[in-house]
């Protein structure tokens, strides 16, 4: 639905929720309540079908025009530029940042300040370098460029990591297609963008790929991934592609028409520049001893850990405060991947533990150090045993085994649910059914929700399962005659409207209007809760309605009961289907065993302030490679150091 018809639904929901409310309990008129909730079911049946989608799919259900995709792109670009924006001033690269240089095997030497105008020259670059090089900052830069010059008719630069590809599972374009959808679900607005948007994006070559990370595919499997990419985009479309330099000289492959250029290593007045530039003048004239070594050693083990701008950024965080001449311990430090370790160690101990460093970042909260740092190795040994390098808060499932995860997911569902319906039967007319009603209606919800357990990829339902208002009238319809027949008219039509209701408000809420907003785990995670809320407090309305029509005559606090029962069951009805259901029973037991924290997004979120994690879409990433890989090693310095 577009955003006009999205809030007039959700506003004729709490017009019918309101007017439903006063027909049953302002009587002073006359009015007979049947009468009123008849009209009243009636007529917002014929607000949903004024606002249908499917009922206007001559218009929606055909495959995306031009004019659609034009719509598509332009608002995806605003999308993407608000993402990278804000990743950019999360790495403070808005103004701290190193002028990279690379070589080219064929063409002229260029420098990342110049990216962008260097891609326009050739449409196809691949970026070379040594780890922390900078290939994934140049190319958010390039990506953030392209966006901030792109033209109606150009394509948007799409920038995506590889490691979330199986050349043997998905072609490319397959994989770029539901990464598209993934990252943003509201190209599926059949009115605003047509039909399959983000498939013809795609195969129109209206997005182009920027691929992070070759290097992150198996060896075995390089050479074929590097022919797909050539097979799925030829020569005329613009790419983007960078890998670690050993890793593509070992693939023995090449990207065709593409402009190879190799990441120069910083020399020792760049890596001065820099430090000086970032540090007060105490911290300055800490470095000096530093800056005089590598002068007189420019090929020495502390010049070639230094020659990244990773290993700078580190050393500039770890030694804000600290005497940075302990680097030239050639005892402790012998070599550079000693320092390199050294600075990986030092930046996740420093960052946490420390209320200056969390006040300076913004961060939340003081995190206990040893903690952090167990629970980011937890993490980073799950990504590896995945061989991934995103962490989506929708695969935290995958820390837990499918069956026990299943098993814990089905039994607090059951619980919940069959404990409501037994609560609300046991005060009714039929008490000495309870036990076995609740019983029946744990199970029930319990089969549900071990169904609803296993991963499986989410289709959008197409055709009729579109319309809002058959979908709502049937299942309100349908659970109306059934209340009716066992209590009456009145609870069949409170709890039939009541059901269309809340389908009706999951249809509004369950997906984005626009491509508005720009996509981040705490916003794809707040969708999933308020479909949850609503639902919830929708059944509990319909429910405590119910108890009163029925029960209230008889006993007192039905009403009562009837909310909180509802609430329960809503509860366990709406989150079957939903990630966040799923998310929330792997953290709370991986919380209970210590392994994760109790407030996890929290967490992630102040560490990507505290530069220890990085932002991607939805999902996060360690800050390195180098990061993610030194934590789930285990192997952590035990020399307590200056920084």
């Amino acid at each position: 639905m577009s955003r006009f018809r999205q809030r007039a639904v959700l506003i004729g929901c709490v017009l019918a929720a309101a007017l439903a409310v006063a027909g049953l309990f302002v009587t002073d008129y006359g009015i007979d309540p049947d009468l009123w909730l008849t009209g009243l079911a009636l007529g917002f049946l014929a607000l949903l079908a004024a606002l249908d989608p499917w009922l206007h799919r001559k218009r929606a259900a055909g495959l995306a025009t031009d004019a659609n995709l034009d719509a598509a792109a332009n608002d995806l670009v605003k999308a993407l530029r608000g993402q990278w924006n804000e990743e950019c001033r999360a790495r403070d690269l808005s103004e701290h940042l190193l002028d990279l240089h690379w070589s080219a095997v064929e063409g002229e030497p260029g420098h990342s300040d110049a990216v962008v105008g260097s891609f326009l020259r050739s449409s196809r670059m691949v970026f070379l370098g040594e780890p922390g090089a900078g290939k994934s900052t140049t190319v958010m830069l390039l990506t953030l460029g392209m966006l901030d010059r792109h033209a109606d008719g150009s394509p948007v630069p799409f920038l995506l990591p590889l490691s979330t590809w199986d050349p043997d599972e998905e072609d490319v374009r397959t994989w770029m297609t539901r990464r598209l959808y993934e990252d943003h679900p509201a190209l599926r607005n059949t009115e605003l963008y047509g039909s399959y948007a983000g498939d013809l994006l795609v195969e129109q070559r209206r997005v182009f790929p920027v691929l992070d990370g070759l290097d992150q595919i198996p060896a075995d499997r390089r050479a074929d991934a590097v022919d797909r990419i050539n097979r799925a985009f030829p020569h005329t479309v613009p790419l983007v592609l960078t890998c670690r330099t050993d890793e593509f000289a070992e693939t023995d492959a090449h990207v065709v028409a593409a402009n190879v250029v190799q990441l120069q290593p910083l020399d020792h007045e760049e890596i001065a520049g820099y430090l000086r530039s970032t540090s007060d003048p105490v911290a300055a004239a800490r470095w000096e001893p530093i800056f005089l070594h590598l002068r007189d050693e420019p090929d020495g083990r502390l010049a070639e850990a230094l020659s990244t701008p990773l290993a700078v950024w580190l050393a500039g965080g770890v030694y804000a405060y600290g005497e940075p001449s302990e680097l030239l311990d050639r005892t402790r430090f012998p070599d550079r991947r000693a320092i390199e370790d050294h600075l990986v160690d030092a930046l996740v101990g420093s960052a946490f533990g420390d209320r200056g460093a969390a006040h300076q970042a913004r961060a939340s909260q003081v995190w206990p150090r040893d903690r952090a740092q167990r629970w980011l190795a937890f993490l980073a040994r799950e990504m590896n045993a995945r061989g991934v390098r995103e962490l989506g808060w929708w695969d935290l499932r995958r820390s837990v085994g499918r069956t026990w995860l299943a098993f814990l997911g089905a039994l607090v569902l059951g619980l919940i649910g069959g404990f409501g319906v037994m609560w609300l039967m046991a005060y009714a007319s039929t008490p000495d059914l309870a036990p076995i009603t609740g019983l029946g209606a744990g199970l029930a919800v319990a089969v549900a929700a071990l169904y609803a357990s296993g991963q499986r990829s989410v289709k959008p339902r197409l055709g009729v399962w579109r319309s809002l208002l058959v979908v709502s009238g049937v299942l309100g319809g349908a659970a109306g005659l059934v209340f009716g027949a066992l209590y009456g008219l009145s609870a069949g039509l409170v709890v039939g409207l009541g059901i269309a209701v809340a389908v009706a408000l999951r249809f509004a809420l369950g997906t984005t209007a626009e491509l508005s907003h720009p996509s981040s785990p705490q916003w794809t995670m707040s969708r999933d809760r308020v479909a949850v809320w609503t639902g919830s407090l929708v059944l509990a309305v319909v429910f405590g309605a119910a108890a009163g029509l029925v029960f209230g005559p008889h006993q007192t606090g039905m009403v009562g009961l009837g909310l909180a029962c509802g609430l329960m069951l809503g509860f366990t009805l709406s989150v079957l289907h939903l990630r966040w259901w799923w998310y929330t029973v792997a953290r709370i037991w991986l919380a209970l065993r210590g392994r994760l924290p109790w407030e996890l997004t929290v967490f992630l979120d102040d560490a990507r302030k505290l530069g220890v994690l990085r932002q991607a879409g939805a999902a996060y990433q360690f800050r390195h490679a180098l990061v993610q890989d030194r934590l789930a090693s285990g192997t952590r310095e035990r020399v307590r150091s200056s920084a």
